[in-house]
């Protein structure tokens, strides 16, 4: 295998999960940034508190965003396998 088209490949698949794993991160943090400049002003130190609208952000981000993830992913392993492809040949 040459090295260059397997750093390519990790580099593509490292790339992959940042993608497809953003937009549930980042909702997680803009919810519980929210939720703590919340707690901050009102004084309520409950640790929580910030746990359940997070994962409620999640899991709504994730299944809004799921079909566009799964067309990213699949490509992406369509893309690999013809690489792969050219390996074998």
């Amino acid at each position: 295998m040459n090295e260059a088209l397997f750093l390519t490949m990790l580099q593509k698949a490292l790339m992959l999960m940042m993608i497809i794993s953003a937009p549930i991160l980042l909702s997680a943090i803009v919810v519980g940034l929210a939720i703590s400049i919340i707690q901050s002003v009102t004084q309520i130190q409950e640790q929580t508190l910030t746990f359940v609208p997070k994962i409620f952000a999640a899991v709504l981000v994730l299944i809004v965003a799921a079909p566009w993830m799964i067309d990213i992913f699949t490509s992406t392993t369509k893309e690999m396998f013809e690489y792969i492809k050219v390996f074998i040949s």
